[in-house]
């Protein structure tokens, strides 16, 4: 029932392109460009400022791209409300969830049972990758919601603050325990380095907080990168010797057995946001409306 040129609009604002609209509508570049002038004759306001190759949103686009997403937001509801007339068990409907690690491994599962016990219907899927993998699922369509830990942003994708998360520099417990205070940046970093690989949220954060004091992640020796916060755990375990970082939320049971232990560092504080992401433009189907509601009550309780 919405216009299609309002759909036109909104993904050329999503992406910034012609081309890249035209491609995701399946649509002519010059269909798009029809479009957006029409709206622009229509409303007779400039809705895109062109430079060149460029593209920008001026001041009534901006304010049309709002209104754009909420029409949108508003058909989707009103096929998910009528789909829930014509047959109950189909508006139920699956949802695809996506998390980097350590909201997948140590976020997630804790909430999946009550959600799953509100919503039965719901056939519910998680898949466990890093952010940058998340992202771009979400992009082919392969995932309905992701929640990811990370600074870098896609513009074609929408963010939405979770919860706050901290990590820290961690190593196999010593019969001291950790150090009364602080250690000296340099010397915790002479040790050998056990990190996430590249594309994780986890690496992003450390590495720009090394930038902003003036260490160079190449300059350090890394023993080794593994692709999940388990194996770091276990391999610290194994080396004492060697510092890793993961997020706090993941040492509850290593830290209660005495298996490993947080060492405090001069002059580093990593704390990180863990946020729901979705396609920008695109409005989140009902159950993944519903289950970013849950999770959000969740945070609530636990806060």
């Amino acid at each position: 029932m919405s216009d299609f040129r309002l759909r036109v609009f909104a993904a050329v604002a999503r992406h910034l392109s012609f081309t890249k609209a035209g491609q995701e509508l399946f649509i002519s570049q010059p269909a798009v460009t029809k479009h957006i002038r029409e709206l622009e004759a229509q409303y007779n306001q400039r809705l895109l400022a062109r430079r060149g190759n460029r593209v920008a949103l001026t001041e009534a686009g901006r304010l049309l791209l709002g209104h754009a997403e909420a029409v949108a937001a508003s058909a989707q509801l009103l096929d998910d409300q009528l789909a829930g007339l014509r047959d109950p068990e189909e508006a139920a409907g699956r949802l695809r969830l996506g998390a980097s690690t350590t909201l997948s491994q140590y976020v997630l599962p804790a909430w999946l049972p009550g959600f799953q016990a509100r919503y039965p219907q719901v056939q519910l899927t998680l898949l466990n990758v890093n952010t940058e993998r998340i992202g771009e699922a979400l992009l082919r369509g392969e995932l309905d919601l992701g929640f990811v830990e990370g600074r870098t942003k896609s513009r074609d994708l929408h963010y939405e603050l979770l919860l706050p998360d901290e990590l820290v520099a961690v190593r196999r417990a010593t019969p001291a325990g950790p150090p009364p205070t602080p250690l000296p940046l340099a010397e915790a970093l002479a040790r050998s380095l056990v990190l996430r690989e590249r594309g994780s949220g986890t690496l992003e954060v450390l590495e720009m907080a090394l930038r902003e004091v003036k260490i160079k992640l190449s300059d350090l020796h890394v023993a080794v990168y593994l692709d999940n916060t388990e194996a770091i755990k276990g391999y610290l375990a194994a080396a004492p010797t060697a510092l890793g970082f993961v997020s706090r939320r993941a040492l509850t049971r290593e830290l209660a057995a005495g298996v490993l232990e947080i060492v405090p560092l001069k002059g580093l504080r990593l704390l990180r946001q863990f946020e729901a992401v979705w396609v920008q433009g695109q409005p989140l189907l009902r159950p993944a409306q519903r289950f970013l509601s849950f999770a959000q009550g969740q945070v609530q309780i636990s806060a």
